[in-house]
């Protein structure tokens, strides 16, 4: 993970993502392996005030109200909490009860209590799931804002979707093991599903396609090419060939 990147961990439920993540932040014990955040040990005390979170299943009193959250959690070195606020669209609504909020405005309340304190690493799990897509992609510009603001971001998720738009790099977790590393596109071109495109040339050669994204081979047979690769490599070849005049047959 380096810094100031939004860093994904992908994989279907149960897969050990959660686990994983509240093992880094010190809130549960590894069986095995040496933990690191920021070149500490989890649940150093140091550690906490450099780290921000949201969890999973994360609440608060229904009654309690947003500015009262933000002066409960803030510690000595929090930012103001009017700006913070107004950062996140809360300033309308920081007399209003936690209970009364809407799903968006509830993720923007923890994400801005992930934020109080000024971490550099803030850890966000499974922050979309049950939001609509409306919702969803609000939350999505505050994900984008808070690495544009210099903190580095571990976003935990099952949805590839969002993964593959948020992500600067990702691992994808099965049965507590990584499966799979890389940016959305490597991992997308190295294990999407296989396309085919099956063409007669007018001219092109091999050469002509190799560097279009998702190609893993090109073969020549009876006068007809063959190439094979990724979903998203029929996109680029098809490009490549409309670009060089001919569309393929």
């Amino acid at each position: 993970m380096s810094e100031g990147e939004i860093f994904g961990i992908l994989g279907s439920n149960g897969a050990g993502k959660t686990t994983t993540v509240e093992c880094l932040q010190g809130l549960r014990s590894s069986d095995a392996g040496l933990l690191r955040v920021l070149g500490r040990p989890p649940g150093d005390g140091a550690l906490r005030q450099l780290v921000g979170s949201q969890l999973q299943d994360a609440a608060l009193p229904e009654r309690i109200r947003v500015k009262e959250a933000l002066d409960l959690f803030a510690g000595p070195n929090a930012v103001d909490r009017s700006e913070l606020m107004e950062a996140w669209g809360l300033s309308n609504h920081r007399k209003k009860a936690f209970g009364d909020l809407s799903g968006g405005l509830r993720q923007r309340l923890f994400i801005a209590l992930a934020l109080l304190n000024r971490p550099e690493v803030v850890f966000f799990d499974e922050i979309t799931q049950g939001l609509d897509p409306v919702a969803r992609r609000e939350v999505w510009d505050v994900i984008r804002e808070v690495q544009h603001q210099g903190a580095t971001v571990v976003l935990v998720t099952h949805f590839m979707e969002e993964a593959q738009v948020l992500c600067d790099r990702l691992v994808v977790f099965d049965q507590g093991s990584i499966v799979a590393a890389g940016t959305p596109d490597q991992i997308i071109d190295a294990h999407g599903d296989r396309s085919v495109i099956d063409f007669t040339p007018t001219g092109q050669t091999a050469a002509s396609f190799d560097s279009c994204r998702g190609v893993r081979s090109i073969e020549v047979h009876d006068g007809r090419m063959v190439i094979e690769g990724s979903a998203q490599m029929v996109a680029y070849v098809c490009c490549a060939l409309v670009a060089d005049g001919t569309s393929p047959t």
